[in-house]
């Protein structure tokens, strides 16, 4: 089976990093309690207050899978970065 993973990025405004942390915190928690619900949810922050979301997913969930939203404007300074990927190999 076909796993697919969405990853979604947002870099914070400054001082904000903690705050867009949190918000993304809680709206991957409110996506897995989605149907379908994600197999598995990774968050990470980085330099320069960036807070990035993969999330896992079975390949028959695909290509509608419910993605986090955009954060309110005052947290980040551009768009957020989202892109698909489909897996090929576990080694």
């Amino acid at each position: 089976m076909t796993t697919h993973t969405l990853m979604w990025e947002a870099r914070a405004t400054e001082g904000r990093g903690d705050d867009l942390l949190e918000w993304t915190r809680t709206r991957a928690t409110e996506l897995a309690g989605a149907t379908p619900a994600p197999l598995r949810t990774e968050l990470f922050q980085a330099p320069q207050d960036r807070v990035l979301c993969l999330t896992w997913w079975h390949s028959d969930d695909a290509p509608d899978l419910p993605e986090l939203p955009e954060p309110p404007a005052e947290l980040i300074t551009r768009a957020v970065h989202r892109w698909r990927f489909e897996s090929v190999e576990v080694l």
